[in-house]
């Protein structure tokens, strides 16, 4: 593909070469370092490129995984993730806006995944986790977990209404495409999940087991999208009193942890007082604006960069005394692990550093940031840095460095330094009507 301006050539040809080549760093002949810009559209490009040359060809939206060595649990290449799709699709807007690719072929992807969620399996309107990309059938995520995922299926709404709102004063065949995201978006049935009106929300819904399942969402996590998604629905809105009595449980999600200096005002059903994993402060927010959002349990901008900086701090006086940590080498969230996959945090540090958790924390910590992203570039990236960006995860105590990838590890990465860049993803979800109606119903203030 033809690039559409110069950076790129100083930028691919230090991409090529990983840019972290010591006997390259020796030489003479040594190229010009890459500027704070430069390296941000590196990184972006190259992430970007998970859900564009990366993605399902059949369905257009994210795979789940991406292994450079070709091997996969279950032979799974070809399941697709709602929720990573929908951090995909605002991944694609990113592409756009930066000239990756063009409005048009954009437009033709976008297309392509409508086309595909319009045929592919829904619950009550609700997508499950995982579908098959070639025949849009759910494939179940576990025993029970066989239906509709709600949580999922927010952060697949929170990225079409991005799109919705991007094309929403173009063409006639953009404005078609804005109808087709409306009515997806409405068909959801939110108030559903209130499972024969309780006053919280349930996560999973099965046709063949109901709900069993049973796990209602309360306490502070990655959620938040959900209940403001489900308020905001103008067709089958949940009950404000879900939010409160439910997933506050009626203010007890109020806490004062502190640590390092910062304190966190919102707590996990009473527990994780540093904070659960990174990814708690990314991905309800990739397009949720926390800069200004506030209501009565908390300020999240304060709570989203307490949260950050002690994951960092803790990093930095790494109480585990594990290898290669430090002010340019943090960020603990779920990803995989040396045994599988896990969710990292300061209460379950393994080693194990995911270079998206640093890189999704770009709005709230961008000197350390920024750090952490030149020095995994520059001097880890010979192992860090492939195809689609830096890989999903490393332990330098362990010499584990697997070439493999996450969409929702790559999403928010893309996103959340376009956010901090430019504000695109924020901007474009919060004039959505119906987002502000819903943040109104439940008692926040944007202002």
């Amino acid at each position: 593909m033809k690039f559409l301006f110069c950076s790129f050539i100083i930028i691919l040809a230090f991409a090529c070469s990983s840019s972290g080549n010591k006997k390259q760093a020796d030489s003479k002949t040594e190229k010009p370092r890459l500027t704070d810009e430069q390296l941000l559209d590196t990184v972006q490009y190259y992430t970007f490129q998970y859900f564009w040359n990366g993605a399902e060809p059949n369905s257009g939206l994210a795979r789940e995984r991406y292994h450079v060595d070709g091997v996969y649990p279950e032979n799974d290449k070809h399941i697709i993730t709602t929720g990573g799709g929908g951090f995909g699709v605002m991944a694609i807007l990113v592409g756009i806006e930066r000239k990756f690719i063009t409005r048009e072929q954009g437009l033709e992807r976008f297309e392509k995944i409508v086309s595909f969620l319009e045929k592919a399996d829904r619950f009550h309107g609700v997508w499950p986790h995982w579908l098959d990309g070639g025949t849009g059938k759910v494939k179940p995520f576990s025993k029970f977990d066989d239906g509709a995922d709600l949580v999922e299926t927010a952060f697949l709404v929170q990225g079409l209404i991005t799109v919705r709102e991007y094309f929403a004063g173009g063409n006639e065949r953009e404005k078609q495409l804005v109808d087709r995201i409306d009515k997806l978006w409405h068909e959801v049935q939110w108030n559903f999940h209130q499972k024969d009106g309780e006053k919280v929300l349930y996560w999973h819904w099965s046709p063949n087991v109901g709900w069993k399942m049973n796990f209602a969402v309360t306490g502070y996590n990655e959620c938040l999208i959900m209940y403001v998604l489900g308020a905001a629905s103008p067709t089958h809105p949940i009950d404000p009193a879900a939010y409160h009595e439910g997933w506050a449980r009626n203010g007890a999600i109020v806490g004062n942890h502190e640590k390092y200096g910062y304190t966190l005002k919102l707590n996990h059903n009473g527990a994780l007082e540093q904070g659960g994993p990174l990814f708690w402060s990314h991905y309800s927010y990739l397009g949720l604006d926390p800069r200004n959002l506030s209501d009565q349990y908390a300020n999240y901008w304060e709570h989203n960069v307490a949260h950050t900086m002690i994951n960092y701090k803790h990093c930095v006086e790494n109480p585990g005394k594990f290898k290669g940590y430090g002010e340019n080498c943090w960020g603990l969230t779920a990803s995989y692990s040396v045994n599988g996959y896990n969710a990292h945090m300061p209460s379950n540090d393994l080693g194990v550093i995911s270079p998206t958790a640093a890189l999704s924390s770009m709005p709230y910590s961008p000197k350390e940031s920024m750090a952490a992203i030149r020095h995994f570039y520059e001097n880890l990236g010979d192992k860090l840095f492939g195809p689609y960006g830096f890989y999903d995860a490393f332990s330098e105590t362990e010499n584990w460095w697997p070439q493999k990838y996450l969409a929702i590890d790559q999403g928010p990465a893309v996103v959340m330094i376009e956010n901090y860049r430019s504000g695109l993803l924020w901007d474009l979800f919060m004039k959505n009507e119906d987002v502000q109606n819903g943040l109104k119903k439940l008692g926040f203030h944007t202002q």
